[in-house]
């Protein structure tokens, strides 16, 4: 067991699992419950999406241990093609895959003796709440889903720039495949230290010093997610959109946490905006982007248990 990973409270259990996706990629997963669950009864189960870039102990075992203390049976993964799930190139992210991952979980979950297959849910931290949504929009056994700080990684890649600079950074990102092809293998450049780091660079500012605090200093480093992904896998989510049929998870729910303060909100009002009812949001104040990673004294897991409850209990 990693050195990184949450302590595990004592009245919980965490099993490692390993299961394939439908691309046939191995993914490394934590399986959670509570040390009194009755095996001999089917319960409801949750799968818990990590933040893009991270792996199953950045935030989702903050969640899954709570929520397994909560009855539930839980499952965090790693993303294929990082930390200790299968995939090569390493590093290599896609919307597709992404979303699949939660699916796969499902598969994972539905095939054990004491889990109802009519009662699983997906939690989606940041871009996995992305991810989660667009499983549950194509894949009808995700029964409800919950966001916290929601990213659309789609929305993301282009973001901010006119149809000018979309044409220019697509050039720049094909004629960087000739480069991959040349040398044998894609770009891949870290955006954190590979050891933990001490101090926050005094120029980021934002949401940008917010990920250096989690992914880069002991609260949240993990040698397996450096951040970032290989340079030409942001063509795949500029020619991707993620949320384009979240409508159509209705009549199934969907939970939007987001923090008062945090710069990623709109993503989560856009999202909020498209879907169709029955949707709820919740805003933690005094809360920003990254504090629902981690900060339990701020993730409202009661509001979550009782969302997930009265939903897959109908």
């Amino acid at each position: 067991m990693s050195n990184y990973i949450q302590a595990l409270n004592e009245n919980a259990e965490r099993t490692n699992v390993r299961y394939n996706n439908r691309y046939g990629l191995a993914l490394a997963g934590d399986l959670y419950n509570s040390r009194d669950l009755d095996k001999s009864r089917k319960h409801m189960a949750v799968i818990v999406g990590a933040p893009y870039g991270g792996v199953k102990e950045q935030g989702p075992c903050v969640y899954a241990n709570e929520l397994a203390l909560r009855g539930f049976v839980v499952l965090t993964f790693d993303p294929c093609y990082m930390g200790e799930s299968a995939g090569e190139p390493r590093h290599v992210s896609s919307p597709d895959l992404f979303s699949e991952n939660i699916s796969a979980g499902v598969d994972f979950l539905g095939m054990l003796p004491y889990v109802d297959r009519e009662k699983i849910a997906a939690v989606g931290i940041c871009g996995s709440g992305g991810f989660a949504l667009s499983a549950a929009a194509a894949d009808t056994r995700i029964k409800a889903v919950v966001t916290a700080s929601m990213y659309d990684m789609s929305v993301a890649a282009r973001i901010g720039m006119t149809d000018e600079q979309i044409q220019k950074r697509k050039e720049k990102l094909s004629l960087q495949r000739w480069i991959d092809a040349e040398n044998g293998t894609p770009e891949y450049i870290p955006s954190f230290p590979e050891e933990a780091a001490t101090e926050i660079p005094g120029d980021l500012q934002g949401i940008w010093r917010e990920f250096f605090e989690f992914y880069a200093t002991k609260r949240g480093h993990h040698p397996n997610a450096l951040g970032n992904f290989t340079t030409t896998s942001e063509l795949s989510f500029m020619n991707y959109s993620l949320n384009d049929h979240i409508a159509e998870i209705s009549p199934r729910p969907i939970l939007f946490i987001v923090g008062e303060q945090a710069e990623s909100r709109f993503f989560s009002d856009m999202a909020y905006e498209k879907a169709a009812k029955p949707k709820q949001m919740i805003v933690v104040p005094n809360c920003n982007h990254v504090d629902l990673y981690d900060d339990s004294s701020k993730i409202p897991f009661t509001a979550i248990e009782d969302f997930l409850k009265d939903n897959l209990n109908n």
